[in-house]
């Protein structure tokens, strides 16, 4: 089973984009490639061909290896709800809600659950890249993993190590992290890779070669700081960014429990459009045109979020200043009068007030609406996701924002209040310059062109500066 995992000395060390560089590059060498994640922890997630959810970082993965994403890319996503519990979604479909303490006692269902997918795609193609999540060296968690060593002995999947020396300590990170590790996991790890390097490369050439002699692992290169990640999903909240555009300005909401947040992405990359995601503590700036309430994995307690940063009150004004507002899913729900959650899907029964700007209501319901869309909306063909267990009615609903073919959403008497279950729709380029120009603003096509034009330029950059070859050696293909 040709195979090849790439672990991190840490979380956001940069493994999301190694494995979608070595699919993207392992395809142009004819390869059949797929990508794996065991187990990733994300609100960000995408809806699969075969109708589950995964990590959007592997649907992008999957697009790398010119793949339909499918639940065995990722069997076990978790998706936080509070600090300390999160929904666990087993092949594509919620299993569980579990609180930390709680979640040894799932590890043999899921690890056999990962082992199968893993099984799946080995099966059916030449070569699989997995992704591991965090570090090898969170040892005090190696008894219940199953995203890292826990998976990479089971399977028999050797393992590259990278590290990240952008924060600094990279020979500590990867020495360390052998110091750490038993010698039946360590004996896993076939060599290791520096990433996000900025600087003259030579300068490292002696920390290099001691992090070698220390460990006695093979290096496969040091890959600079690659420039176009930007133009790639964020995987991660802590990767929000805002824009560096001028014109329209539009503030997302940054909320504590942010879900599919690179909805906005498409905006971002807009030169027409100043994009602000505003963190908490801050107020809603005057001079906004567009605030957009985004999705969330938890909308009550993301609404009592937005009211204790006094968001509420600023929506009202940026309202009364003929502001223009957009709800995504969560966010949609957020803006009616009322949501009730008879059944406790997303906390404690009961119902809470909306925020009143659209005459609707919303009621949570059992199942969770999973679906890829085609329809229309402001007259232009659309594709993207639905994600949510809330319904939504009311008689805003009389004037929908979509057609997908039933009518979505709901956008108030005047126009200027909108909301939406669809996500994805700013990357139509068609859609996105009709919403532009609606607020005055004009618009840049070719923004799903864009993406695959820079996972091109991701793997042409580790094509320059790893061995790949060495490491598709490593992996058996």
């Amino acid at each position: 089973m040709p195979a090849l995992m790439i672990q991190g000395t840490g979380s956001n060390v940069g493994k999301s984009l190694l494995v979608a560089g070595l699919c993207r590059a392992a395809r142009r060498r004819g390869l059949s490639v797929a990508p794996f994640k065991p187990q990733n922890m994300s609100n960000n997630a995408a809806v699969t061909a075969d109708g589950g959810e995964i990590g959007r970082a592997q649907a992008l993965q999957a697009r790398a290896c010119g793949l339909e994403p499918l639940v065995d890319m990722n069997p076990v996503l978790l998706k936080p709800e509070t600090d300390t519990g999160a929904q666990v979604i087993l092949h594509g479909r919620a299993m569980a809600r579990a609180e930390a303490r709680d979640y040894a006692a799932l590890r043999p269902r899921l690890l056999a659950g990962v082992l199968d997918s893993f099984a799946r795609l080995t099966a059916a193609h030449g070569l699989v890249i997995v992704e591991g999540a965090g570090s090898p060296a969170e040892v005090n968690l190696r008894p219940r993993d199953i995203a890292n060593m826990g998976f990479a002995r089971a399977a028999g999947v050797p393992v590259v190590l990278a590290g990240d020396i952008d924060r600094g300590g990279v020979i500590a990170q990867i020495v360390g992290t052998q110091a750490v590790l038993d010698a039946g996991d360590a004996a896993m790890i076939r060599g290791f890779l520096v990433n996000k390097f900025r600087g003259d490369l030579r300068l490292f050439d002696d920390g290099y070669a001691m992090i070698e002699r220390h460990t006695g692992w093979r290096g496969f290169g040091v890959v600079p700081w690659f420039a176009g990640a930007h133009r790639l999903p964020a995987e991660d909240a802590v990767d929000l960014r805002a824009s560096t555009g001028q014109g329209l300005h539009v503030v997302c909401l940054c909320l504590s429990r942010i879900a599919n947040f690179d909805d906005l992405d498409p905006l971002a990359a807009e030169p027409g459009v100043r994009l602000t995601m505003l963190g908490p503590g801050r107020a809603i700036p005057g001079d906004a045109d567009l605030v957009v309430i985004p999705g969330t994995k938890s909308t009550l307690g993301d609404l009592a979020f937005l009211r204790a940063q006094g968001w509420d009150v600023d929506l009202a004004a940026h309202v009364r200043r003929g502001g223009h507002v957009l709800g995504l899913c969560g966010g949609f729900q957020m803006l009616g009068r009322v949501i009730r959650d008879p059944l406790g899907r997303d906390g404690a029964a009961g119902e809470v007030a909306g925020l009143g700007l659209l005459d609707v209501d919303t009621v949570m319901a059992l199942d969770k609406r999973l679906q890829r869309i085609t329809g229309t909306a402001m007259g232009q063909p659309v594709t993207g996701y639905e994600i949510h267990m809330g319904r939504t009615s009311g008689p805003d609903c009389t004037r929908p924002f979509a057609h997908v073919p039933g009518p979505d959403g709901a956008i108030s008497p005047d126009g200027r209040i909108m909301g939406t279950y669809l996500h994805g729709l700013f990357s139509c380029d068609a859609f996105r310059a009709a919403f532009l120009e609606r607020l005055g603003a004009s618009s840049q096509p070719g923004y799903e062109a864009g993406v695959d034009q820079a996972l091109d330029d991701l793997a042409d950059h580790l094509e320059a500066h790893l061995d790949v070859a060495g490491l598709l050696a490593v992996a058996g293909s």
